[in-house]
């Protein structure tokens, strides 16, 4: 299911003027109501002039508005499109949390359907054969590494996650060849994590990379996931690139899981049972 249109909007979001940013907000927000839209309808509901909607259309790569209308009603015609996420001040909390859900599903829709699988592959090998695993991010992103650790020290493999660069970069320089470094970062342009990566690279670790495609990060590390989100940036926007790291690293342990075989199964098991006896049982509040 091709995403072109609306992926392609996302993406030239920030090149538009802000007048034609108005006009690509409404149509990601309301696609299906636009396909029915005259011209002067949509300038009016975007608060901008006609002219404005005309180069809005042509910036895309379209003849003219009726071209557009065209493209988008055939893409529409495929499948649901879940739109970027906006909202007026006006918005209840029933339509701006449908928002926000729908964008994030949107997100992790167009991550999926862009995802290399043997990309992934070569990354699950490298983890589930790895001595070491160490994840690096900063801000939200540190957040998904701490998640990652979570999950990845229960398959039996040693693990840590750094969001401090002076923390990452003593990391760095410890690793070997048989260690992995999993680098998060949304924007793939913060300067501090490339260094880290660079130093765990000159070490002899393989680098994984989870950032977008064309990316200072993407272009320095062993193994990169390109995860492409393009996010607005409304002061409201929610960070869905967060949403999507999460998942991948799902993925990532599931796959090492599924590697490690029976034995790690037994020991996951464990974990669990482990884990009983810091929970109430269902029965004990029964009575009450």
């Amino acid at each position: 299911m091709s995403h072109a249109i609306f992926d392609d909007l996302r993406s030239r979001m920030e090149n538009f003027r802000r007048s034609e940013q108005k006009v690509a907000r409404y149509v990601l927000r309301n696609p299906e109501e636009v396909i029915h839209m005259r011209i002067v309808d949509l300038a009016s509901e975007s608060s901008v002039s006609e002219p404005t909607v005309v180069r809005f259309c042509r910036a895309m790569g379209f003849a003219g508005f009726q071209d557009f209308k065209l493209q988008l009603a055939q893409r529409l015609a495929t499948g649901t499109q879940f739109a970027q996420f906006s909202m007026n001040d006006s918005d209840s909390v029933a339509e701006f949390s449908h928002a926000l859900f729908d964008s994030t599903i949107g997100t992790l829709l167009s991550v999926r359907d862009r995802l290399d699988a043997e990309a992934v592959a070569r990354a699950i090998h490298a983890l589930a054969s790895a001595s070491r695993v160490e994840f690096y991010g900063y801000g939200a992103s540190g957040a998904v590494a701490h998640d990652a650790q979570h999950k990845f020290f229960r398959l039996q493999i040693s693990t840590a996650a750094y969001t401090d660069p002076h923390m990452q970069n003593m990391s760095a320089v410890t690793l070997g060849p048989r260690d992995v470094v999993v680098a998060i970062s949304q924007t793939g342009r913060t300067k501090a994590l490339i260094a880290s990566v660079r130093l765990a690279r000159d070490a002899g670790a393989t680098v994984i990379g989870l950032c977008p495609s064309g990316s200072p990060l993407a272009d320095e590390v062993t193994l990169p996931l390109h995860i492409d989100v393009h996010e607005d940036t409304e002061i409201y926007t929610p960070m869905s690139s967060r949403i999507a790291h999460l998942v991948i690293v799902d993925t990532l342990a599931v796959g090492v899981a599924k590697t490690r075989g029976p034995k790690l199964k037994e020991q996951l098991e464990a974990v669990k049972k482990s884990l009983a006896t810091l929970r109430f049982d269902e029965h004990d509040f029964d009575a009450h």
